[in-house]
């Protein structure tokens, strides 16, 4: 008689990882922030129309920084993201946490994606900035709160940690637009020569954000020997 026990084997371990994929997508979908990601997307977009109400006084100054800060404003939205009232109980089940994180950024990725190829749609051609560089500034925007986020979790018990990321999102912003050094300048205008060389400290700032989402997704290592016995998750 052939042995198939080892494609049993893969083919049970294939339905059962589905399966708990399944069974993770319903409580993750109803635990999502939606309200504070709708709000927050919805003024982005208030402020990426603004160019177009001026009419014909529209220019690329005023286009650029709305959308700028509609970037900044969906980013606060994303802050709220590993929000989760049972984060303690979750932190139970054996899906590590890389995997919720993961799960959860997947679902709210697409919804990014069309939200700000709207928000680049509102602002008029004529004064539209490079699409490309102001969407590496919106990607690096939104990846600083998720590192936030993930940052906040990986170090604190807090189940809500959303209020205080988005709260030193919006500071650093802020202080950045003012007090960041010329020689490093990363809010430069399209025309200027400077342009090149701060898109490169976003793409450094966007994959510095990516590592530090990425680092902070693995489990502690007390968990990892306590096991069952009540470390923190």
């Amino acid at each position: 008689m052939p042995d198939v026990s080892g494609d049993t084997s893969r083919d049970t371990s294939r339905g059962t990882g589905t399966g708990a994929w399944r069974a993770l997508l319903r409580p993750v979908v109803r635990t999502l922030p939606w309200r504070a990601i709708g709000v927050a997307g919805g003024l982005g977009l208030l402020f990426a129309a603004a160019p177009r109400l001026m009419g014909d006084d529209a220019t690329g100054g005023p286009a650029l920084n709305a959308l700028r800060m509609s970037a900044v404003a969906f980013a606060l939205g994303a802050a709220f993201l590993l929000d989760d009232p049972a984060r303690h109980t979750t932190a139970a089940v054996p899906t590590r946490r890389a995997v919720r994180h993961t799960l959860r950024l997947a679902l709210v990725i697409p919804v990014a994606a069309l939200w700000w190829t709207g928000t680049l749609l509102l602002v008029p051609a004529g004064v539209r900035p490079p699409v490309g560089g102001i969407t590496l500034e919106a990607a690096a925007t939104l990846a600083l709160a998720l590192a936030g986020a993930a940052f906040a979790v990986r170090r604190s018990d807090s189940t809500r940690p959303g209020q205080a990321v988005a709260g030193a999102l919006f500071t650093t912003a802020v202080l950045a637009s003012v007090l960041w050094p010329e020689r490093w300048a990363l809010f430069v205008a399209p025309g200027d020569e400077k342009w090149a060389a701060a898109h490169d400290r976003w793409t450094v700032l966007l994959c510095g954000a990516l590592a530090v989402w990425a680092a902070c997704g693995a489990e502690p290592v007390r968990r990892r020997i306590g096991g069952g016995l009540g470390f923190r998750s």
